[in-house]
């Protein structure tokens, strides 16, 4: 299961939310699971109850310092499937790298 998500605080006295966010990015860190964070999203793969006890916990380090939090999740569930954090790029990039991407003159 890839799960791609998004833990902010709402509310509070500071406009930054940076800290908070780095406080969720290293529980995902520390999980052990593979992962990988963007400018948007954190994305997280694994089976659902180790991945799913990731985004809770994130989630609940940013509500320690926000009076209410925004949480955005999207998931692609497929059984037997794993690496696909990066196996689904791969995909990609090797469509752009055929024939018809190729640079003219």
């Amino acid at each position: 299961m890839l799960v791609a998500f998004s833990v902010s605080p709402l509310g509070g006295e500071s406009d930054s939310v940076a800290e908070a966010v780095a406080a969720a990015v290293r529980v995902v860190r520390e999980s052990g699971l593979p992962n990988e964070t963007n400018a948007m999203f954190t994305l997280v793969e694994g089976e659902w109850d180790e991945v799913m006890a990731v985004v809770k916990k994130a989630t609940e380090v940013v509500q320690a310092v926000a009076p209410r939090v925004g949480l955005v999740l999207k998931a692609d569930i497929r059984p037997g499937f794993t690496g696909q954090l990066r196996a689904k790029v791969e995909r990609v990039e090797r469509h752009l790298a055929g024939p018809g991407d190729q640079p003219t003159e």
